[in-house]
């Protein structure tokens, strides 16, 4: 059978008695479901504020939009991030008319502190840290960095649900948090994300700007409005439609019961990978992971020569590993930047992510690790 580098594992009955609530009650969309995953979520991380929304796109999105309207940033201002991420992370700031300054990752593939402080102008707002599978990298010297210049610092946690230091949710210094819960992410929905801001004033204004600029949404009004004036409502920000569902908010309800336990396997999955990788750190590199990180080990990565005929090999054996991330820089909208980040273009041309997911055993594990052995030492 084939080993994919993402399989996600749902709760399927305790799924289908939320999604079966949403429809019995007859609300599918904003609201009900949505309002209680925020609150379970906020439990369980112990972050004030929480927010649902479509996707973890819409998140970042949203954070520099909000954070630039209540900071009073300029177009062409400066946002310092890493080009080793997914695409949406930097599309976020071009979107919202500034620019994107890259900065290198150091070994932990997260962003290299003295890099982000080299990149630093008069025009630089803020830091986005992508916490890349799960890792913290050096968050808290990037956290030092942006108290010292007075930058606001935007974490893409879209690999990082469960991720602890030293036992707590890590990054609750950020001004904002995005999470992702796509489909294959560590708590799979269908598409979705939560926006977690620091202020409850950026909280109160992201709801509406998420909502068309509309300044109640519909569960609001049916909850909190009487009489006929109930339909009433003001727009008050030129927005877009970013708000979650109740039928991707009851899934992740029900999966978020399962979270701590599903990392904790993923951790054991990446100590297999590790062991059986041990006796040939010569010719295979692992990514750092700083000893006060609890990872949510979304991925798990190598980095090795041939990385592209070690793909194709490993498809021939039916294992099929993913590559994250081409480093942005790559693309003709962030050229300007190329050759700038040196790591995180070696990286690119490296970097393999091996299967990862709760439907592996210690026996796919093992082939893996066979058949990686095999290729490098041959």
């Amino acid at each position: 059978m084939a080993i994919q580098v993402f399989v996600p594992t749902f709760d399927v009955e305790e799924c289908l008695k939320g999604v079966r609530e949403c429809l019995e009650k007859g609300w599918t969309g904003m609201g009900f479901k949505t309002v209680e995953f925020e609150e379970e979520w906020k439990n369980y991380t112990g972050l004030e504020n929480a927010y649902y929304l479509n996707s973890a796109t819409a998140a970042l999105n949203l954070a520099v939009e909000v954070l630039k309207l209540q900071n009073h940033w300029e177009d062409d201002d400066e946002i310092i991030s890493t080009p080793l991420t997914f695409i949406s992370t930097n599309h976020a700031i071009l979107l919202n008319n500034m620019k994107a300054v890259f900065a290198d990752v150091d070994d932990t593939l997260c962003l290299d502190p003295e890099s982000v402080k080299a990149k630093i102008t008069s025009k630089t707002k803020a830091v986005i840290f992508v916490g890349l599978g799960g890792n913290t990298g050096h968050l808290d010297e990037v956290i030092k960095i942006c108290k010292q210049h007075n930058l606001k610092l935007i974490l893409d946690a879209a690999h990082m649900s469960g991720t602890r230091v030293n036992g707590e949710i890590a990054g609750k210094e950020a001004d904002v948090i995005c999470y992702s819960y796509q489909a294959v992410k560590n708590l799979p929905t269908g598409d979705s994300g939560m926006i977690c801001f620091k202020e409850k004033e950026n909280d109160t204004l992201v709801r509406k700007i998420a909502w068309l600029g509309i300044n109640k949404d519909t569960y609001a009004r049916s909850i909190n409005s009487n009489g006929a004036y109930k339909w009433k409502y003001d727009v008050e920000y030129v927005g877009n439609k970013y708000n979650g569902n109740a039928i991707m908010a009851a899934i992740g309800i029900a999966q978020l019961k399962h979270l701590d336990r599903d990392n904790a396997y993923r951790r054991q999955l990446a100590n297999w990978y590790r062991e059986g990788f041990a006796d040939h750190l010569d010719k295979i590199k692992l990514v750092n992971i700083p000893a006060d990180c609890e990872s949510s080990c979304h991925l798990f990565q190598i980095l090795v020569d041939n990385r592209d005929e070690l793909l194709t090999y490993l498809n021939s054996k039916d294992i099929y590993p993913g590559v994250h991330y081409i480093t942005n820089t790559e693309y003709k909208m962030y050229s300007y930047a190329k050759g700038t980040c040196p790591n995180a273009d070696y990286a690119s041309d490296h970097i393999l992510s091996l299967p990862m997911h709760m439907r592996l055993t210690y026996d796919d594990v093992q082939k893996i690790i066979k058949h990686v052995i095999e290729f490098i030492e041959r």
